[in-house]
């Protein structure tokens, strides 16, 4: 058959197989430089052959029959054409493409040099990078990612029911290419100026006519580790990761605190511990030893998810739309209730707030405790199971 001819369906269809090692090469007579190239496995392959102007020719490959059409390599060569007239060397342009980072790259770079060292929570972005992000974007170059690619996953995970989740994957995306722009690794970021979504701020809290249901359905948890972390996320207000990982060499029984050296928002944190708090740690702490609070069997060597115990005790109290960092919020709104000031109730659950951060600075510990005390005794009166002014017992006693 000629090595020439105008191409048709039928008859690059009818082209023969080369034999075993070897490849056959047709010219279409129609667009200049428009090459089908054959294997020995039958796979065709369309390509442009040109000389550069100044320079030896150079083949780009356009991409594979019948996947690409006669037509579109055709439409690609004349594209070609005038980037060589215009002094474009287009083989050279594909090659750079070819090097460009894709986001996956971009992305483990950002988890390697700055969120792991950096950042508490990496592994939550790694997480949401496996679910919202590889699939989408995992192979991408990072120029051929574009605003419009950044807000049609913002879009699906908005429509898919999770407004406040898709707001967060755009915060991280947002971080990954700010990074990118910081250390040269890339230009721009194409998450830059999209609008979120509108966020409801969550006022969620144990309510007093929930309080004893809830304090009975934790007395006949059978788990002592479940009952004992959520007492003692509700007596303190910390957040649901200090508390998962909460060390006895932090706690201080003479002063009746906790100290935490890094919380989310990048500070130390001193916790008050109520008596109902001490009592609990007291009849936790083995006599052997250890090193956490809550231990659990998993690589972390502490409690890693209480979600299953936290489903029992709400079916059980029969309490609806109650999550586990909303007893953050119940000893704050308590607070607020027995009379704290704002300024005290963000100190004592370590919000970070540009207007109040140099007021917390100059606070001193016992009003924190005061009113961290009277927050606690409010919510076990309310409950039931405390009468004004005494101290109650929450557990058993330790046995002998």
């Amino acid at each position: 058959m000629k090595t020439q001819f105008n191409f048709t369906k039928k008859d690059i269809d009818a082209l023969p197989t080369p034999e075993p090692g070897k490849r056959d090469t047709y010219r279409d007579t129609k667009a200049s430089g428009l090459q089908l190239r054959v294997t020995s496995t039958g796979i065709k392959t369309f390509s442009v052959y040109r000389r550069i102007k100044g320079g030896d020719p150079e083949r780009v490959t356009l991409g594979r029959y019948p996947d690409m059409t006669i037509e579109q390599a055709r439409r690609e060569a004349a594209r070609i054409a005038v980037d060589i007239s215009d002094g474009k060397n287009p083989a050279q342009i594909k090659r750079g493409q070819k090097e460009e980072s894709t986001f996956s790259d971009l992305f483990g770079d950002y988890m390697e040099r700055h969120a792991k060292p950096r950042k508490k929570t990496w592994k939550e972005d790694q997480a949401q990078f496996r679910l919202y992000l590889e699939k989408p974007l995992g192979k991408k170059k990072l120029s051929s990612i574009d605003r419009k690619s950044i807000s049609h996953i913002h879009s699906a995970i908005t429509k898919a029911g999770h407004p406040h989740r898709a707001n967060r994957i755009k915060a991280l995306l947002s971080s990954v290419f700010n990074w990118g722009v910081s250390v040269g690794l890339c230009e721009v970021n194409p998450a830059h100026g999209i609008r979120g979504n509108t966020e409801t701020q969550r006022d969620r809290f144990l309510q007093s006519d929930e309080l004893p249901r809830f304090f009975k359905a934790l007395s006949e948890e059978p788990n002592e580790t479940m009952r004992d972390y959520f007492l003692i996320s509700l007596l303190t207000g910390a957040r649901r990761g200090n508390v998962l990982a909460m060390r006895w060499q932090d706690v201080n029984f003479e002063r009746a605190e906790w100290r935490i050296d890094i919380t989310k928002n990048g500070t130390p944190q001193t916790v008050a511990l109520s008596p109902e708090a001490i009592e609990i740690l007291q009849n936790r702490k083995p006599e052997d030893g250890g090193v956490f609070v809550f231990p659990g069997a998993g690589k972390s060597g502490h409690l890693a998810e209480p979600k299953k115990g936290w489903k029992r005790i709400l079916e059980r109290a029969r309490i609806e739309d109650l999550r586990i960092h909303d007893l953050r919020r119940t000893l704050g709104s308590w607070q607020a209730k027995t009379g704290a000031s704002l300024t005290i109730i963000g100190k004592s659950l370590n919000h970070k707030n540009q207007n109040t951060t140099a007021i917390y600075a100059r606070l001193d510990l016992d009003p924190v405790r005061d009113s961290v005390n009277k927050a606690t005794s409010a919510i076990l009166e309310a409950s039931g199971i405390k009468k004004p002014a005494g101290v109650v017992s929450l557990r058993r006693t330790k046995k002998v």
